[in-house]
């Protein structure tokens, strides 16, 4: 029995990558037309109630342009200058499109590393919680200005799969320049084949990916599964197609060429078993009221700790203890343990005069934690 394919269309939580050649023409400049098009897109996937999240090279491409830099290979600064010059064309072209179907746009400037940090991780995944419950589609690039190695290597499809991870995405679209994973590259072998589905992803998957890069874009085949081992293991699924055509996702979702990679479990499972995996670097003993309202599916709340142990900074592992010192599960703290130390069996509306700064109030949130 075939696994059937994710159907686009049925996404709760999108997030699109969209690469630097379908964005910007090498001598027109930004593709206007495409561009609204993938908007009416969008619109259509917030009608039926998902939340979305862009994430979009072309910033290099854009600005480069801009300041006229030719098509030559460019230097570090260069690369960094016309990232600077770029990202805020780019944030406003995306809002001049979305703003017409009442979308409200935010610009999210991230590199590999505010996901790889668990403080970072943790303050850019509040951050999106908190955009996507206000409606807004965030648009997410690469922080080129100030990234070195990312621009060298051409991370954004890495990235992509690490902002779904992040924000809990259930699919990710890469939008290419090819249609799909081959068996070899098509440019080269014309007996390559596409596949329609990857239901795991082997070594012997792994030996097909070659490494084509288009004038524009700096991600290949490789770096696109990469991003797929990172997605699937977060529960998120994750096509590649060919992004060129007007409405790409409504040419997915009618049956367009992809190759779609079937994820491991759904989002919160895929986080809950990344957290259980975590050494602890501290302890929280709770009180009798807040071990029944973690049970109830309630975030920990700084009045029902007791007592505080060990080392942390924010983001960082702890152990859930009973009031007997039972271990009941781990969670991300929201605090760093001296804080965490001073508010501990106070009120959430007192952590303010505590510390002398509004803070949260949930010391480890219930998205953030295995009971």
């Amino acid at each position: 029995m075939s696994l059937a394919a994710p159907d686009v269309a049925e996404a709760k939580r999108l997030v699109i990558k969209i690469g630097s050649a379908l964005l910007v023409d090498r001598k027109t400049g930004l593709k206007q037309g495409w561009l609204s098009a993938l908007a009416m897109d969008v619109a259509e996937a917030k009608v039926r109630g998902a939340d979305v999240v862009l994430v979009s090279s072309g910033s290099i491409a854009l600005g480069r342009k801009v300041l006229g830099l030719g098509d030559g290979a460019l230097t570090l600064e260069q690369s960094q200058a016309a990232a600077a010059v770029g990202q805020i064309r780019l944030a406003r072209a995306y809002e001049e499109v979305l703003a017409p179907h009442g979308i409200t746009t935010a610009q999210v400037l991230v590199t590999l590393e505010d996901t790889e940090d668990r403080r970072r991780y943790l303050n850019s995944r509040a951050t999106m919680a908190t955009l996507l419950g206000l409606g807004v589609v965030p648009i997410v690039n690469e922080n080129d200005t100030v990234a070195t190695d990312e621009i060298r290597f051409g991370d954004n499809d890495r990235l992509a799969a690490q902002i779904a991870v992040t924000v809990g995405a259930d699919q990710l679209i890469l939008l290419s320049d090819v249609d799909g994973f081959y068996s070899a590259n098509p440019k080269e072998d014309p007996t390559a084949e596409r596949f329609d589905i990857v239901t795991k992803i082997t070594p012997e998957i792994e030996a097909m990916a070659g490494d084509p890069i288009s004038g524009l874009s700096k991600g290949g085949m490789k770096t696109k599964l990469l991003a797929a081992k990172t997605a699937v293991a977060g529960g998120c699924a994750m096509a590649i197609m060919e992004g060129s055509v007007l409405r790409p996702l409504s040419a997915l979702a009618k049956g367009a060429n992809r190759t779609w990679f079937v994820a491991q479990g759904d989002p919160q499972v895929a986080r809950k078993r990344w957290i259980n995996a975590m050494k602890p670097r501290g302890e929280l003993r709770l009180d009798a009221g807040a071990v029944t309202a973690l049970k109830a599916g309630k975030s920990l709340l700084p009045a029902g700790v007791i007592e505080v142990t060990g080392s942390f900074g924010r983001g960082d592992p702890v152990a859930i203890l009973s009031p007997e010192g039972v271990v009941l599960g781990k969670g991300l703290v929201g605090y760093a343990v001296a804080e965490a130390r001073a508010i501990a069996g106070h009120r959430s509306g007192d952590i303010a005069a505590i510390l002398g700064y509004p803070g949260r109030a949930a010391l480890v949130h219930r998205d953030d934690m295995v009971i």
